[in-house]
């Protein structure tokens, strides 16, 4: 065996172990609708992102909160003085320290007044319910696109059902061509028409297949599953209507995450202008000190019985701190906080506007769908009538093929406008839930 043998060998069995793997860790999970939602809380990306915004939140909290309590810091060092400095009174000269000093000492610091820490406290506070309004919203997005991907999934491969069908019946109307064309009772060109149309619909069925594939693997990628697992979506009746009570005529925007959520910006803001002004006030501080010095001429300090001497300190104290003149700094931060207050009212007022106008939408759309589910279910049956009847006539020669072919082309197209009906409903069902406040009831 050469070299370049082995090495293709050694390739191939590397590639097969990894092969092998990938499909032992593979798994294979039914999924409904709710597993898939509660499956993507608990793995997509994005929500887990969320969570830990939620969990810094808490640290920031932690962290501004320590702002407010005793700060307790030690000191300490250690000197050698080579040459001592020397202090001269009159005509006598005084030695100022020795060669060897070293001190330690405790300080402490509390806050007794300041409204700056003390107004960072409730914007740490409302921040923290801040991010757990952006958790929710990020869940109820997902579950939104969750849902319709999955809906996406169904419908699909119900239209691959029906064009299965589709091609057994073509099957079954070549092989009746193909024994009329053995007999000189058709033409060739009848039996090619339907060997086409058969090869259009495999071609359309194939095509079909690769994108609920890449449909499926979307979906386990938007819910956080292992893309190499295979999921099993159970058959479930699309056509269920179940939100004809749901239609009201208005929302109640407190139930909406994204109004909850620019409402408390809102709050954010109005605390980021009491910081600003809490400049002007003054701040009270609680000071206290403990230090012990030691000096030595040798390097004796640390020695019990040396020739060092310690003595001791402390003091207590209050630091008062007011603002007198920084420049109108202080002002300037004021006004640019009261535009972004204005502005926040905007986005109140655009936010109220969109929401109502995604639930209206949400209604009409609903009302459109179940319009076109009706109507597109009459036509289901009319052009299954007229296919079954076209047939039948075919068969007993009182129809030309083209006439057969069209009433296929007409059932299937038929077909497919009612499954697109049914999945253009889904998606309006769940924006008029989303749009009520209530997506996350698709959880339970």
């Amino acid at each position: 065996m050469n070299t370049k043998n082995f090495k293709s060998i050694k390739v191939a069995l590397v590639l097969l172990a990894i092969l092998s793997g990938s499909l032992a860790n593979a798994q294979t999970v039914t999924l409904t609708l709710k597993d898939a939602l509660n499956y993507a809380i608990q793995n997509n990306a994005t929500v887990r992102k969320a969570k830990l915004d939620i969990e810094n939140g808490r640290h920031r909290v932690a962290e501004i909160r320590a702002e407010a309590l005793p700060q307790i810091s030690g000191t300490g060092n250690l000197t050698y003085n080579p040459v001592i400095g020397q202090l001269v009174v009159g005509d006598q000269v005084f030695q100022m320290g020795r060669e060897w000093n070293s001190s330690a000492g405790v300080q402490l610091n509390q806050q007794v007044f300041n409204q700056q820490v003390f107004t960072g406290l409730k914007a740490a506070k409302a921040s923290e319910d801040y991010y757990n309004l952006s958790a929710n919203l990020s869940e109820e997005q997902i579950i939104e696109q969750v849902s319709a991907a999955y809906y996406q999934v169904l419908v699909n491969r119900r239209q691959l059902a029906v064009i299965e069908t589709n091609i057994k019946n073509a099957q079954r109307t070549e092989s009746i061509i193909a024994s009329k064309y053995k007999n000189g009772l058709a033409k060739k060109i009848d039996l090619d028409r339907v060997k086409v149309n058969i090869s259009n619909l495999s071609i359309e069925r194939e095509k079909l297949s690769t994108a609920i594939t890449e449909q499926e693997n979307t979906l386990k990628f938007n819910i956080g599953m292992p893309v190499e697992n295979t999921i099993i979506i159970p058959e479930i009746e699309l056509s269920t209507i179940s939100t004809v009570a749901q239609l009201q005529d208005s929302i109640n925007l407190s139930n909406r995450i994204e109004y909850k959520l620019i409402r408390t910006q809102e709050n954010l803001l109005d605390l980021q202008k009491k910081a600003y002004k809490a400049e002007y006030y003054p701040s009270l501080a609680l000071t206290g000190n403990f230090t012990s010095t030691g000096q030595s001429d040798a390097f004796d300090l640390y020695r019990s019985g040396g020739s060092a001497i310690w003595y001791d300190a402390s003091s207590i104290g209050l630091t008062l701190r007011i603002p007198i003149f920084n420049g109108n700094a202080t002002r300037s931060r004021v006004r640019q906080a009261e535009v972004e207050i204005q502005k926040n009212k905007e986005d109140i007022r655009n936010t109220a506007q969109t929401l109502n106008l995604e639930y209206e939408n949400a209604k009409l759309k609903i009302r459109n769908s179940l319009n076109t589910i009706n109507s597109q279910n009459e036509n289901v049956k009319l052009a299954q009538e007229i296919y079954n009847s076209t047939q039948n006539n075919y068969n007993n020669g009182l129809a030309t093929l083209t006439d057969l072919l069209n009433s296929e082309d007409a059932l299937t197209s038929a077909q497919s406008n009612y499954s697109q009906a049914l999945l253009n409903y889904k998606v309006a069902e769940i924006q008029l839930i989303k749009s009520n406040g209530n997506i996350k009831s698709l959880l339970n």
